[in-house]
């Protein structure tokens, strides 16, 4: 089963969507392998968005992701990577499309609901930041 790392960004905890969000990856029949209700410290925001440091936009972007709590988790299933990335929808909401959690929920790119991994070697570098311990075992 491949592994994946998302993230339910403090706009879709604001907006009490965290349970429609799982609920549509459990639907789909990705399987909860680890999830927690944490604050990121300065240090794993910036470690998760290391790809894009020295882009315009960094700063914000984990400024953003620091403005309050998050919901992190490791789901799993065949093809989990392609499979939440598809559920999303396209990272900009305006390209989102209808059934997508961004086209349904999302109005700016910043604010997007969600992060996920963007392939198996992101979820890969991704998980360990939070679930190191988990992974470990």
């Amino acid at each position: 089963m491949e592994k994946t790392f998302v993230m339910i960004k403090p706009d879709g905890v604001r907006k009490g969507l965290v349970g429609e969000v799982i609920r549509r990856f459990e639907a789909r029949g990705l399987n909860i392998e680890a999830l927690k209700l944490i604050r990121l410290s300065r240090k794993e925001a910036e470690e998760l968005y290391s790809i894009h440091r020295g882009k315009a936009f960094f700063g914000e972007l984990v400024d953003f992701v620091l403005s309050g709590p998050v919901v992190i988790m490791v789901l799993s299933g065949k093809g989990a990577v392609n499979a939440v990335r598809k559920m999303m929808g396209a990272t900009n909401p305006k390209d989102a499309e209808p059934g997508t959690i961004r086209g349904d929920f999302a109005l700016e790119i910043t604010e997007n609901i969600v992060h996920g991994a963007d392939s198996k070697e992101s979820a890969k570098r991704e998980m360990p930041i939070f679930f190191g311990d988990y992974l470990d075992t």
